[in-house]
């Protein structure tokens, strides 16, 4: 298994930028699949970008697109979500999730999980 804990979270103002970050440990950080979710109360958990194992390949929601940048860093067992531009809208709790097999855009996709980190945009 692979513990996470997720960091940066705070209050920005509209416009303002953080980085995100993912500390992983227990296993091998480099064998999962990891993506970055948001969910605000009431509302369903949402996919916000991904990254396979070695970085290859990225994929990011359309709401986030140009603005967030998801990134890992293997050799220190860390994951990261840059955001930028930020909105009113991002506010939610971020959460950072891996996944063994081939991850993907669903919440179902994903096996491990942090406890997030709230992320306030005021407008």
């Amino acid at each position: 298994q692979v513990q996470l804990v997720e960091s940066g979270g705070g209050l920005v103002h509209t416009g303002g930028s953080l980085r995100l970050s993912c500390a992983a440990s227990g296993r091998p950080f480099n064998i999962y699949y990891m993506a970055w979710f948001r969910q605000t109360p009431g509302k369903e958990r949402e996919f916000v970008a991904a990254i396979s194992r070695r970085g290859g390949i990225i994929d990011y929601a359309d709401s986030v697109k140009g603005r967030f940048t998801i990134s890992r860093d293997n050799a220190k067992n860390m994951g990261y979500l840059r955001m930028n531009g930020l909105k009113p809208d991002d506010t939610s709790v971020y959460y950072c999730a891996a996944d063994p097999g081939m991850g993907g855009q669903l919440r179902e996709d994903y096996d491990y999980w942090g406890q997030g980190t709230q992320v306030t945009v005021s407008s």
